[in-house]
């Protein structure tokens, strides 16, 4: 948690060969500069080790803000709308030829790279442009929430914890904007997009994934079994010699209403995702899979909070009834149900071990949404309340059922703010009035060929035969020959 998206790559693309602007006729060459240094900043991303990427995500989110003001005034300038109290004057000349790598879509064959689409339309550039901030915020959130769940490391204080998790919320909620702004303006689009990535029930869905990581995150911060499972697994964890954990108590049934929403907003996203239709138009398993798990982790969750709610009015059975509701939603089975060997639960410890060897190196951990982190809490519950219950209280535990059909509404926290596009400045717009130092022949080179191979995204290891000075391009050059003898 969150959920590890894959950055897109593009293509090389140059606004001058689709578009001018006769107001300010320097506005394409410095679009398509700005664009080239997302395309690079993306395309180096995609090469890094995964656990070099997430210090290079501030740059990406730097680059993608500073092109997008360039792309929304041609934008802006092909609807005849000022931008920032001017006019701007740009006339399309050529269909744009532009080229993305999507990665929420679905595999056409599986383990091979997805294949990168045609968008021909500067609307849908946008969409992918804004997704991929998107995507890049959740990230970071990531990136803030990764020392919490290290237990190689010191523990990490509570100031620190609260930063992390502070910081992390921002990034969600400002994740949630752009993809909610993206759906409400795709609701005016009667064309269909080249790919589920940027359609309106995609960006719908990541709005609502987003605004739920960001509900649970609200729980997350005041929470404190989480950080005591994780201290009580951490090797270099000393506290425990001199102090008990501290467990302070929660307002737990405001945090179970809380958890409810999450996994409201949740459901709503799984549900669009899985609309989204077969072949092209389908979504990745493994997103719909986590869609699932997340939705499935904020009900035990909430589950845990209404049995902490009953532990501390005294009643024990129903609180160990809220665990067995959380270990069914979870689809765990209690430990006492079966004697001896069982292959559930070998499966569930090879689980546990693989995810935190994933934690430790950074690679896609969490990709499970949180399942493994809340069945560890719940079974330190259960095995400290069955022992108080069977020594002392000795009360009945009601069924699952019977406790699940009481179940309250969910309560929201967050209120997702409009999201505020990026303008060009005055001072912008009047130095590009002047005419363009340069050509924007940007990937033009042998007709425009050249520059759709070694300055695309494509990794699949193509490398360019060098030409020889003075011949026919694409000559090999026998000179170079890795053979040295003279007969």
């Amino acid at each position: 948690m969150p959920y590890p998206y894959i950055l897109p790559t593009t293509s090389s693309f140059s606004f001058s060969s689709s578009f001018t602007c006769e107001s300010h006729p320097s506005l394409p060459l410095n679009a398509s500069t700005h664009r080239g240094v997302v395309k690079d900043s993306l395309k180096k991303h995609k090469r890094l080790p995964v656990a070099s990427q997430g210090p290079n995500l501030p740059s990406i989110l730097s680059n993608l803000n500073s092109y997008l003001p360039y792309l929304l005034a041609i934008d802006a300038g092909l609807s005849d709308r000022p931008v920032s109290g001017e006019e701007v004057s740009v006339v399309l000349t050529s269909t744009p030829a532009i080229e993305w790598r999507p990665t929420l879509s679905d595999h056409a064959v599986p383990g091979k790279e997805i294949a990168r689409v045609k968008v021909q339309s500067l609307e849908y550039e946008l969409f992918f442009a804004l997704s991929t901030m998107g995507y890049t915020h959740t990230l970071l959130a990531r990136s803030s929430l990764h020392p919490l769940y290290v237990t190689t490391g010191a523990p990490l204080s509570t100031q620190e914890r609260t930063t992390a998790i502070t910081t992390a919320t921002k990034h969600l909620m400002d994740a949630a904007s752009v993809h909610d702004y993206l759906a409400r303006r795709a609701e005016n689009l009667a064309t269909t997009p080249p790919c589920a990535d940027i359609s309106q029930s995609t960006a719908r869905a990541m709005s609502s994934l987003a605004l739920a990581e960001a509900t649970l995150l609200a729980v997350l911060k005041d929470d404190p079994y989480p950080a005591v499972v994780a201290q009580d697994r951490n090797d270099n964890d000393r506290e425990w010699m001199y102090k008990a954990p501290e467990i302070p108590k929660v307002r737990a049934h405001l945090f179970a209403r809380l958890c409810l929403a999450a996994a409201d907003h949740a459901a709503q996203a799984s549900s669009l995702c899985q609309s989204s239709g077969r072949g092209a138009s389908k979504l990745n398993e493994g997103l719909l899979r986590y869609l699932e798990d997340f939705r499935k982790t904020c009900r035990a969750k909430a589950c845990r909070f209404f049995g902490i709610d009953a532990e501390l009015s005294g009643q024990t059975g129903n609180a160990l009834g809220w665990l067995r509701c959380g270990l069914q939603e979870l689809g765990i089975e209690p430990k006492e149900a079966k004697k001896g060997l069982s292959l559930s639960r070998m499966k569930k410890d090879w689980s546990e071990r693989r995810e935190d060897k994933k934690v430790e190196k950074g690679t896609n951990w969490g990709a499970d949404a949180g399942k493994l982190e809340e069945t560890r809490v719940i079974e330190m519950l259960d095995a400290k309340w069955t022992k108080v219950n069977d020594t002392m209280l000795t009360q009945a535990i009601p069924s699952p059922g019977t406790l699940l059909a009481g179940l309250p509404s969910g309560r929201d926290m967050h209120t997702i703010k409009p999201y505020q596009p990026p303008e060009l400045g005055r001072e912008a717009l009047e130095a590009m009035r002047a005419p363009p130092d340069r050509s924007d022949d940007f990937g033009d080179n042998f007709g425009g060929n050249f520059g759709d191979e070694p300055l695309s995204s494509d990794d699949d290891g193509r490398t360019l035969v060098p030409t020889p000075v003075g011949a026919y391009p694409g000559t090999p050059d026998e000179s170079r020959s890795a053979s040295r003898s003279y007969y």
